[in-house]
């Protein structure tokens, strides 16, 4: 019996953070016949060093359209501020319209407890959405959902007040070429403003395939490290063998705001 298709919708704070926390699971979901969708709470307007507002949103909506077509995705990017993003109302509605226009069975975000204000308060507008999504007398014009999709937190490094804790693993040793084609995108954050924040700008190559190889080899990094501060999840969910031999993987946390993920449902929702 042909599996049913899913509909995963990822909301970051920022164009290139669904790309950095999910891109291997949205590669593995498109391979499937499964339908993903990214949203951008923020048009990114401010991150960069050298420019800004309108020319920097624009350039960053078109980065996300070239991922789209990388990735064989939905992209939407909302024109809200970045670094101005508010938890307010109007922000919440927009969220609750929007899940309900994809109807999703899995929703990805940032946690609340996060360095970035914008982040942690994406996090709270999908929490506050969660139980309004069913309200048909909120946002009433936008069909309400019968039940709220699983929830679930992207990977993150934080340990105060309470650190991240995986209740899913995905390896995705086959899908990082595609991953690192979806960052390539990114050219404003990868090898502009993300290098000069870092303090590394002079590392950057200037050629786009030693761009692109470069690029890979330090997400392959990051991704291998995150592989081996959660291996016994890895080798719990594909074996000793397998587990042990997985070099890159993404990890999420269920969040109780959503519908319940049963450990025995894994493997229906997450591709191994």
């Amino acid at each position: 019996m042909q599996q049913k298709q899913l509909r995963a919708l990822m909301i970051g704070a920022h164009p290139d953070d669904c790309e950095i926390k999910t891109g291997g699971l949205a590669a593995k979901y498109v391979a499937q016949g499964h339908a993903v969708k990214f949203v951008c709470a923020t048009n990114g307007d401010a991150g960069h060093h050298l420019m800004g507002g309108g020319p920097l949103a624009q350039r960053r909506r078109e980065e996300t359209q070239r991922v789209a077509e990388v990735a064989g995705i939905e992209y939407e990017v909302l024109d809200n501020h970045d670094g101005r993003l508010e938890a307010d109302l109007a922000t919440r509605e927009q969220f609750i319209r929007l899940i309900r226009a994809f109807r999703p069975d899995l929703v990805f975000t940032h946690r609340t407890k996060d360095y970035h204000p914008d982040h942690r308060r994406t996090g709270i507008l999908v929490q506050d959405a969660s139980y309004l999504i069913r309200v048909p007398n909120i946002c009433p014009f936008v069909p309400h959902l019968s039940e709220t999709p699983i929830i679930l937190y992207m990977q993150d490094s934080f340990l105060k007040p309470a650190p991240f804790s995986p209740d899913v693993v995905v390896a995705i040793d086959d899908v990082v070429e595609t991953k690192a084609r979806m960052l390539h995108c990114h050219e404003s954050q990868m090898y502009e403003w993300l290098p000069y924040d870092g303090g590394y700008l002079d590392q950057v190559p200037e050629g786009d395939a030693e761009r692109l190889s470069w690029l890979r080899e330090r997400y392959l990094r990051r991704d291998g490290a995150v592989a081996e501060r959660f291996r016994p999840h890895l080798t719990a969910r594909y074996g000793e063998e397998r587990g042990q031999a997985i070099q890159c993987m993404e990890a999420f946390e269920v969040s109780e705001y959503g519908r319940s993920l049963p450990e025995t449902e894994i493997d229906r929702y997450f591709p191994r």
